[in-house]
Order: C-alpha cells, then sequence, then structure tokens
C-alpha cells in the first residue's frame, strides 16, 4: 500500500479557488497584500478542511531560520518544578508563533553545534553557558541566544540569572525568624543538582553558616544525618527541595523525633506529596508562570535584537507555611 500524498498549497489553492501566490500570502499573513475577507476566509476554510500543514522547512528557507526555540537542557532530573518551567514555557511561547523543543542531555551525547545546525532555530535557551566560538557560530547563523544561568552571572549580553539564592535565604529566614539559631543544610546526594544546590545553600549562609550534611532519598541514611545534626545542636534543617525534606522527616521518625517540636524541616518546590506529608511540609515555591513568561518575553526580544527586560524577583519566591516548620 502507498503512503497519502503530503496536502500541498497548490491544493489548497485548488479548492479555494484562487492562486498558489494568494495561499502564500494568507497562510503567511504577508503585510500589504490587498486580499479581501472573503478570499481570506475561504483560503483558511480549505487549508483547514484539507488538514494542510506548511512546510516547516520551507519556511526556514524562506526566512532563513524556523520559528522553533531550542531548549538545551543539561543532565538533570526532570522533576516537578522543571517540568512545570518547560510546560508553562511551551504555552508561553506558541502565543507568540513560536515552537518549544526541549533536548535533554549532557554536551558529551552530542556536539552542540550538531543539534542546533539540524533545526536552525530561530533562539536557543541554555541553562549552561557556551564558548565564544559556539556564540559566533551561532550570531553568524542567525540564532538568538538566551543563557539561563542558575544563581551566578554568565559571559553574555542576555543572561538570566534565577533567584536560586533567595529561595535558600527565604528558608533560612523562616526558621531564624520562628528562634532556630543553629540551622543544618540537607544537600543532595545526586551531582547532577549542583548546579541548584550550590546557589541555594548560598542563599542560607547570607544569615549565618549552616551545618552541611548529604542526605540520601532513604530513611536509614537520612536519619544518620539527622543524629549528627542533633548532636551537634541543630534544630532546624533547610532541605535542598522538597524531596530530600521528606527523607529528612522520615530519618526523623526512625529516631523518633517529630517535626516541628525536635526538629523544623522545610524544603522546595511545594510538589503534590508535601501536603501529605507527616507532618505537612513548609515549602518554598517559584512561581514557574511568571518566570516562564518571563523566559519567552526575553526569548521574543532575543530573536527581535531588542533588549532582554528585568526579571521582577518581588513576588517570584514565595514561602507555604504548614506544620513541618
Amino acid at each position: 500500500m502507498s503512503e497519502p500524498r503530503r496536502i500541498t498549497s497548490a491544493d489548497v489553492a485548488r479548492r479555494a479557488g484562487v492562486s498558489r501566490a494568494t495561499v502564500s500570502y494568507v497562510l503567511n499573513a504577508t503585510p500589504g497584500q490587498s486580499i479581501s475577507p472573503a478570499t481570506r476566509d475561504r483560503v483558511l476554510a480549505a487549508a483547514e478542511g484539507l488538514g494542510y500543514a506548511p512546510s516547516a522547512a520551507a519556511r526556514a528557507l524562506r526566512t532563513g531560520r524556523s520559528d522553533v526555540v531550542l531548549c538545551l537542557l543539561p543532565d538533570w532530573p526532570i522533576g516537578n518544578e522543571v517540568g512545570n518551567l518547560l510546560g508553562n514555557l511551551s504555552t508561553a511561547l506558541a502565543r507568540e508563533g513560536l515552537t518549544f523543543v526541549a533536548h535533554p542531555g549532557s554536551r558529551d551525547d552530542r556536539p552542540i553545534a550538531e543539534i542546533w545546525k539540524a533545526i536552525t532555530p530561530a533562539a536557543v535557551l541554555s541553562f549552561t553557558d557556551f564558548s565564544d566560538g559556539e556564540t559566533e557560530a551561532m550570531r553568524a547563523a542567525g540564532v538568538a541566544l538566551v543563557v539561563a544561568l542558575l544563581g551566578r552571572a554568565g559571559r553574555h549580553g542576555r543572561e538570566l540569572e534565577v533567584p536560586q539564592t533567595m529561595i535558600g535565604r527565604r528558608q533560612a529566614e523562616h526558621l531564624s525568624g520562628t528562634g532556630h539559631q543553629r540551622l543544618g543544610y540537607a544537600y543532595p546526594d545526586d551531582a547532577r543538582l549542583q548546579i541548584f544546590a550550590e546557589p541555594r545553600l548560598a542563599g542560607v549562609r547570607e544569615l549565618g553558616e549552616p551545618v552541611v550534611r548529604t542526605v540520601p532519598l532513604d530513611a536509614a541514611g537520612a536519619a544518620a544525618a539527622v543524629a549528627r545534626w542533633c548532636a551537634d545542636g541543630v534544630t532546624g534543617i533547610c532541605a535542598y527541595n522538597d524531596e530530600v525534606a521528606l527523607a529528612v522527616l522520615a530519618g526523623a521518625r526512625q529516631l523518633g523525633l517529630g517535626a516541628p517540636n525536635d526538629l523544623a524541616v522545610i524544603g522546595v518546590d511545594d510538589i503534590p506529596a508535601a501536603r501529605l506529608a507527616v507532618p505537612p511540609l513548609t515549602t518554598v515555591t517559584t512561581d514557574q508562570r511568571t518566570l516562564a513568561a518571563h523566559l519567552a518575553t526575553t526569548i521574543v526580544a532575543a530573536v527581535g535584537g531588542r533588549p532582554a527586560p528585568a526579571l521582577a524577583t518581588t513576588d517570584l519566591i514565595r514561602l507555604v507555611v504548614r506544620e513541618s516548620a
């Protein structure tokens, strides 16, 4: 059985009773063309009826780039918060007529140049920095580059410093404000999370040096860390995220300790399980919709050659107080 033939703009033109040029003008919203509303509606109805999808490859040849925004993700676990950010970013960019494509993995999987050259995107969004050579190659190809670095300044003109440090500071401020003078920091045991963990720990350190211990996601290992914290006089724990905080709570229970009387615990992300913890987990959450909207605006500005907007951080980080702290 032969494969079905791809619908072309010529098919749309025949059904609508117009020229292919008119179809192109309508579907590409070409400015300066005197096309009547009735003709425009007829072309759109014909395209929809036939299931016509314009060729992305042809559009890239015509404009010099596609309408794709390529997101190069490091080797991160795609958890609740990263997943929410990617989903919200895809929605925000779709409103701007851009298609969001995420490529997870490390630079060892495939050379960066091979990835973006294969797509010829309108823009590349990356959460790690690039070499000068890579940056110049993208610029020469007309690809806008947005580097969203985490908790540190970068070398490019359109960086976004995601306020991970503010998260740690907000955790420490809450525990200190409720009377805890000796704090601990529950560091994740996954090396891939260091890019988030370090700036969050730096935020905690703005209020004093915490006792840092690596906490695995199992009750026995967490109990060992909790026992050492208690021996050090620690009464409040800033956990890297909610999963690590849940491990701390489980470790405390193994030792017969309860939160918040014996050990106050605060997490990050406000995952659904945080509300179901025993006791319910106090946490710090990021407004991922606001962050995604800002990233989308930054990307659109980069594609248009305009300056990046400033990120308003006042209401970006929010404390959710529950019984654990």
